[in-house]
């Protein structure tokens, strides 16, 4: 596959978060593995939110805004990654509701020049006693609206 990758705009929203492919994510053609992007790009929301204080350290009733739950995942891939490497995940939000967002994702190069994959996920956060949908704080939608992407 020689491919060329989508040409992204330069960074106007959201953040560029840096990763690593290591030579045991690529699969058996030497591609990453289409189950390693979902992956890293959580590992990015996870340092992200760790910078705001949102973090999961054993306590589901502790955890606050980081008890949450996926509820879709959607990922398009536009260009293989062939080799490992230093590379960036470009999070944004789509939309922060009372108890559920959309974030926006590329896997992309480390300048987010080169786009390899893209895609959004739904999450919700949940009332970690009920497991029912629970509003985010008010420090986590301060954190999330200088996220949020611009309305086109």
């Amino acid at each position: 596959m020689t491919a060329e990758a989508p040409i992204a705009p330069a960074l106007s929203y959201g953040r560029l978060i840096p990763v690593t492919v290591h030579f045991d994510d690529l699969d058996a053609l030497g591609l990453l593995h289409n189950a390693r992007y979902p992956l890293m790009v959580e590992r990015a929301w996870t340092d992200l939110w760790n910078e705001h204080g949102v973090r999961f350290d054993g306590d589901w009733e502790a955890a606050g805004d980081a008890c949450n739950a996926v509820k879709e995942l959607r990922i398009g891939y536009e260009a293989p990654v062939t080799r490992p490497g230093a590379y960036a995940v470009h999070l944004w939000l789509e939309r922060l509701g009372n108890t559920g967002l959309t974030y926006g994702f590329r896997f992309c190069s480390t300048d987010g020049a080169v786009t390899y994959a893209h895609g959004t996920r739904v999450l919700v956060r949940l009332d970690a006693a009920t497991l029912r949908p629970a509003p985010w704080s008010e420090g986590f939608r301060v954190a999330g609206r200088e996220l949020l992407r611009p309305a086109d």
